[in-house]
């Protein structure tokens, strides 16, 4: 193996270690645009416009990952999104 083989490789293997989780948005029929822009606002600091186009991502396509990040950081914004009526996951 080529040491350029081998810097590849060890790239790869570093890139697979940093892999960020994301939180899901699903669509649902109860919940308004503005209660769901509401809570991207606060719970994932979303901009009011990047809120607002998640928001139409989730409407018409069933789902969005609305914030990436440490499964750490994640888990109490799901866990805020769930509480406030909206379906979520980490993934």
């Amino acid at each position: 193996m080529s040491t350029k083989e081998k810097i590849s490789e060890e790239i790869l293997l570093e890139e697979e270690v940093v892999k960020q989780n994301e939180i899901v948005l699903f669509n649902d029929d109860v919940n308004t645009f503005d209660h769901v822009i509401e809570m991207l606002i606060n719970t994932c600091e979303h901009t009011s416009e990047q809120a607002e186009q998640c928001a139409i991502i989730v409407h018409y396509k069933g789902k969005c990952t609305v914030k990436t990040g440490d499964i750490e950081d994640l888990k109490p914004r799901c866990s805020k999104l769930l509480e406030a009526g909206l379906s979520a996951e980490i993934v």
